[in-house]
């Protein structure tokens, strides 16, 4: 029941009826202090949950082994502050709008308006009124809240002075009667108002004041007889934008149930655009929304509209020429139906569906950013106005159909918020400023998502955000200093929850959940100090807290996002990971960090204790730039390794590779573990790792070292690596005097350890030399070698007397031939030695560069290796270019000398011949197919069954369809093979195969004669026979199913084709389109007319004489194509014998009928996507099939 709100003087507030606000809670103060005052909203309220929210309170999504913070992850947490507005809910309302105040109207004829404080102020109207004009239908305040306007059911219109709640006007014959008031708006000119009835109708509402007199005229601006129009929304200009270009045209946006329109009030009437929708439910309604947004460095208005789960978006802008430009942007694809859509900021849309559920999105991103249930709210749908039920209902199926979901009085937004009427409250949305929504994972215990969030507001990556303006790095410190604040109250947060008591590794995973979220935010926010000093204090209190806490910090370490360690940190991370052994972790950490903030006494003990080689030579050059002694520990431990000879433990190979590394990266010019030598050092360290490397012997010699111990410990361990970085090393030592002699110095002693020394391999000895050519083949070579070396070492690889490494001394010499060391050679010595090595390669390498290709035959049959690759050559070499007709005739030649030729004339010695050498090999499979190829089947299978694996081969390829056996062959294969075959596993697989082209009684009879099953042992062949049944009644069935098919769509298709043809014609025009005259010219004549399926109309003599036949004239029917058609698609051509393919070439048969009757084509051509084109080819074999099946099958019936 609604009740009579009496005058009173002092309105009544809701400080006297809502619970105050909680101590921990802050007031939310909007920035425009005339929108409504929120301080006094229902408290509880605003902890509404959504349905977007991440996590639903239940920590068991934590239980992993290690937290990773990842920073691409979208948080949007609670974006929406929901409010319950109850001073205002304690009414029955019907509709409502927000402004600088709230008016609601009620069912009842009233009009209630409340301040910012949800105090009432007026109550306009009474219940005299409200039983002669109905319930409040619409309501409308203008910019300065000065005026209301009140819309009825039973069509009247009012207009009320909020200053002291006058009534001004009551319009009665703006619209026909009979019909309700669905909209009525104000536009930014205060004298100027639209509405919209129920009969989709719009109406312009000119307010005028003459001699005191108020009046007011309509003018019609659209008629629901072209299309019922269901919602307005004018064009309003925020304070900021009232002198905006476009406000002067006084912008009104209509949705019709078909289509957008977007019109000018001013200067004159005028239509800007018109926007149909896309397909989309009938009963789906229309929404319309105005808001200005900025868009490349300019605002202009962007008008957002939808019918069913498509927002479309277009930008209005006023071109310099005056006219008015709509552009169409991306389009917003929801997978719901939309029922409300309202802007509450340029970039954020809040849409509600027709499941009442609200959701808020982003438009630039076209992000969901947060769903809510509205179902508590109970929205009040305005279903009865749309039906018009106050005034008999005389309205449209389809507009009462739209009705059913509309809500539009029932939602209105302003300045940032949203209210929604329902049944029995009201409730406001509003966005929540960048603090609350923070805290509202705070409240949660959320602290992971919440600094989460935070660090979106710190980067400007956020999306809704309120309260955050002036200055970049303003905002940044400000969200800085609240993201240090949550941190610490995670980390305390993270203490009070710790696990007292149980396993140490659940207290391991409680603090891997926060320890690494703790140093990844300290490190974003660059203050490794808050970290270090305040956060490590707190969590050294814990002695798994401080565990967790010194082994996170390796990855960062190691990703060298944290390069400096304060020296307590430093202490405490070398004792925990050296009392937990975890020395290799230790030895990453080190060679990241920055050298200034370690112990190096201390760090250079550990590392050598406990062999961390990498970090030991990383301390040495990073922080003393001493390149040279770690080498020399190194080299000191591994000479006893090798001196004793025995095999190396995995502590000695990592120390010789690291030896080898070290002495590597230095000649090229790079630090090892990581990084490089300063560019000023780079020469000075490669001349002392030279001096190093030269030395006659280490500084704790013996008598037994040998000479140029570096260099020797280098090539033993990689020769082909240590000389690869020489060359590196050497590439750079062009115009440095000194470096050269160091590089001949080098050279010098490589010659002098490696040659006749035992201890280095062929490879190693041809890699030295290779290493040798490649640098002599250099253009600016300054490098001298003597050139009996090369000779020594050449009567070194070819050796005949030594069979030992053959193919790998082969390979050896063969590369260092290919990088240019042949120059260095006698070639007819090398060849001479290279023959007598049996080094065919080598000979192959220097026949290639003679052109003497019929050699490298020779070459290829005398290597055992490679001797069936001949083929493959002499082929690639017939066939690719670059080779002369005289040099492809010399290899087939020499190709022909190593072929047997057979003399004997008779046509079959050749197969005889194969056949023998087969049985001689032992080739069973190449014996067996040049048998059965002669034609000697049973002699093919009698070898194949020597080798017992191979029986369903032999039999597959005989009785199979390929075979060229007749059947009396095949029977007796079968019979020969019953007589034989003992292995009754492969008895199925031949009858099977058998069973297709050998008849059935055969092969029943073969097995009830064979002696094995004619005893009387029939059960053992049952199973074969009832398969073979089976087999049979499978394929007689398929057979018939086929047949039938076949007829069918035969007799359908055949059906398709009459049908088609037998169709009537419509002919376009009464006139000929040759002659342009009335198709009867002449009442009294039988003149022949012809109809094409296209429409076009001729008379047959003014066809005839355009030729456009083909075939006989003396033919009974003849056929013609359209001349019209075939003139647009490539001319006139005359009588031909055969019809051109094209989609104008239409066939028509002729017949003679009076003027009054037009003649219709018995061969139509079909328009496209109608039916088959029917062409005679086509009929005819139509016919040859049917025939076919005649004489097949059984008669076709069509």
């Amino acid at each position: 029941k609604e009740f009579d709100i009496p005058q009173v003087d002092t309105p009544p507030t809701l400080e006297s009826i809502l619970s105050e606000l909680e101590d921990e809670e802050e007031p939310f103060v909007l920035e425009d202090t005339c929108v409504l005052n929120t301080d006094n909203m229902d408290a509880h309220s605003c902890d509404t949950s959504s349905l977007a929210s991440s996590d639903s309170g239940d920590p068991a999504h934590l239980k992993r082994k290690r937290r990773t913070v990842d920073l691409n992850a979208t948080v949007h947490g609670s974006v929406l502050r929901h409010s319950l507005l109850k001073g205002i809910s304690a009414q029955i309302v019907s509709a409502a709008t927000v402004s600088g105040v709230i008016a609601v109207g009620t069912s009842h004829g009233l009009a209630l308006v409340f301040d910012t404080n949800q105090a009432l102020r007026l109550c306009l109207g009474t219940k005299t009124t409200g039983a002669e004009f109905g319930a409040v239908s619409a309501l409308s305040i203008n910019h300065d809240c000065s005026r209301l306007l009140c819309g009825f059911a039973k069509g009247q219109i009012t207009m009320w002075d909020l200053a002291n709640g006058k009534l001004l006007r009551t319009i009665t014959d703006a619209h026909p009667p009979g019909t309700a008031i669905l909209h009525v708006k104000f536009t930014d000119d205060p004298t100027l108002a639209v509405c919209n009835d129920s009969g989709g109708s719009v109406f312009e509402l000119a307010f005028r004041r003459v001699m005191g007199m108020r009046s007011c005229d309509s003018r019609c601006l659209f008629s629901g007889s072209k299309g019922e129009v269901c919602c307005i929304e004018p064009l309003h200009a925020p304070p900021d934008f009232r002198d905006h270009p476009i406000t002067h045209y006084s912008l009104l946006a209509m949705a019709s149930l078909t289509k957008i329109l977007v019109i000018g009030l001013k200067p004159t009437l005028k239509v800007w655009m018109t926007f149909p929708y896309s397909k989309s439910d009938p009963s789906s309604v229309p929404q319309l929304a105005w808001q200005f947004v900025p868009v490349q460095k300019m605002v202009n208005p962007i008008l957002a509209f939808c019918k069913g789960d498509t927002v479309h978006f277009l930008l209005v802008k006023k071109e310099e020429t005056g006219t008015i430009h709509v552009i169409k942007q991306r389009q917003l694809h929801l997978s719901c139906d939309i029922i409300s859509l309202s802007w509450i900021n340029s970039r954020t849309l809040v849409l509600v569906d027709s499941h009442e559920k609200l959701q808020v999105v982003d438009r630039p991103s076209q992000e969901v950013l947060e769903t809510l249930d509205l179902e508590q709210v109970q929205l009040v749908y305005n279903s009865r106005h749309f039906k018009s039920l106050a005034t008999g209902g005389n309205v449209s199926q389809a507009l009462a159909l739209v009705g059913e979901k509309a809500c539009y009085q029932s939602v209105s937004s302003y300045a940032g918020q949203i209210v929604y009427l329902g049944t029995k409250s009201a409730h406001i949305m509003t966005l929540r400023n960048w603090r609350e929504r923070i805290d509202c994972w705070l409240k949660q215990e959320h602290f992971v998502e919440a600094l989460s969030l935070a660090w979106s507001f710190h980067e400007g990556t956020a999306k809704a955000v309120v309260g955050l303006f002036g200055d970049p790095l303003k905002r940044k410190g400000v969200v800085s200093d609240k993201m240090v604040e949550i941190l610490f109250q995670f980390t305390e947060y993270a203490l009070k929850k710790c696990p007292e008591q149980g396993k140490i590794q659940v207290m391991e995973q409680h603090f891997q959940d926060v320890v690494p979220v703790l140093v990844e935010y300290c490190l974003l926010l660059q203050r490794a100090d808050l970290l270090f000093n305040q956060l490590y204090a707190q969590l050294v209190e814990n002695m798994v807290a401080k565990g967790v806490f010194l082994e996170s910090l390796e990855s960062y370490i190691v990703a060298d996002r944290l390069g400096h360690l304060t020296p307590p940190i430093m202490r405490d991370l070398l004792a925990h990971y050296h009392d937990n052994g975890m020395m290799d972790s230790l030895e990453r950490c080190i060679v990241h960090l920055d050298v200034t903030s370690l112990d190096i006494q201390q760090v250079v003990q550990v590392c050598w204790e406990n062999q961390l080689y990498d970090a030991m030579i990383y301390v040495f050059n990073s922080g003393m730039n001493d390149y040279i002694t770690p080498m020399e520990k190194l080299f000191a431990v591994i000479v006893p390794t090798l001196k004793e000879g025995r095999s190396l433990t995995v502590y000695s190979c990592v120390c010789i590779n690291a030896y080898m590394c070290v002495c590597s990266c230095c000649l090229a010019g790079r630090a090892y573990p990581i990084g490089d030598i300063p560019e000023d050092l780079v020469v000075q360290v490669k001349n002392q790792v030279f001096e190093f490397l030269i030395r006659l012997h280490s500084a704790d010699s013996s008598s037994e070292e040998e000479v140029f111990p570096f260099i020797h410990t280098l090539l033993h361990f990689d020769t082909r690596e240590f000389l690869n970085v020489l060359a590196m090393t050497f590439e750079d030592f062009k115009n440095d005097k000194q470096a050269l002699e160091y590089q001949q110095r080098i050279v010098d002693i490589l010659l002098k350890v490696m040659v006749d020394n035992p201890d280095f391999t062929p490879s190693q000895v041809g890699g030295l030399f290779t290493f040798l050519a490649r640098q002599l083949a250099k253009p600016d070579n300054t490098l001298f070698v003597n050139r009996k070396l090369f000779d020594q070492v050449l009567e070194f690889l070819c050796c005949p007397d030594d069979d030992s490494r053959h193919t790998e001394r082969q390979q050896v010499l063969l590369e260092l031939l290919q990088v240019g060391g042949v120059v260095q050679f006698n070639e007819e010595r090398l060849l001479t030695l290279a023959e007598k090595a049996k080094f065919y390669q080598i000979c192959e390498f220097l026949y290639e560069k003679k052109h003497l290709y019929d050699k490298i035959i020779d070459c290829y049959l005398q290597d055992p290796l490679r001797k069936w690759e001949i083929f493959s050559y002499i082929h690639n070499l017939l066939s690719m270019p670059g080779y002369s007709p005289e040099e492809k005739q010399t290899v087939k030649n020499k190709a022909r000398q190593h072929m047997q030729v057979s003399t004997c004339a008779d046509r079959h010695t050749h197969g005889y011949l194969s056949i023998a050498i087969t049985e001689k090999y032992h080739c069973n499979d190449a014996r067996a197919y040049l048998l059965q190829k002669k034609g000697d089947v049973q002699g093919a299978f009698a070898v194949l069954l020597e080798v017992t694996t191979k029986h369903s081969v032999i039999i597959k390829s005989n009785l199979g369809s390929g075979s060229n056996a007749d059947s009396t062959v095949k029977m007796l294969l079968v019979m020969f093979f019953f007589n034989v075959l003992v292995l009754k596993e492969l008895t199925m697989e031949v009858l099977t195969c058998m069973s297709s082209f050998i008849s059935l009684p055969a092969i029943i009879q073969q097995i009830l004669q064979d002696p094995v099953y004619g005893r009387g042992k029939l059960a053992e062949i049952q199973g074969l026979i009832l398969g073979m049944l089976d087999t049979f009644n499978y394929e007689q069935t398929l057979l018939e199913t086929t047949t039938s098919l076949l007829n069918h769509d035969l007799h359908w298709s055949l059906a398709h084709l009459r049908a088609a043809v037998t169709r009537g014609l419509h002919p376009r025009q009464d006139y000929c389109n040759i002659c342009l005259q009335h198709y009867k010219r002449r009442q009294d004549s039988a003149e022949e007319i012809i109809v094409f399926s296209c429409g076009h109309l001729y008379h047959f003599q003014c066809l005839q004489q355009k030729n456009c036949g083909w075939g006989s004239a003396a033919e009974v029917q003849q056929r013609w194509r359209c001349y019209k058609c075939s003139s647009s698609h490539g001319g006139r051509s005359g009588i031909s014998t055969e019809p051109k393919r094209s989609r104008s070439a239409s066939l028509a048969q002729v017949c003679v009928c009076s003027c009054t009757q037009l003649l219709k084509c018995f061969v139509p051509r079909q328009k496209e996507g109608t039916g088959p084109e029917i062409k005679t080819d086509l009929l005819q074999s139509l016919s040859s099939l049917n025939r076919l099946l005649k004489s097949h099958f059984q008669p076709l019936d069509c």
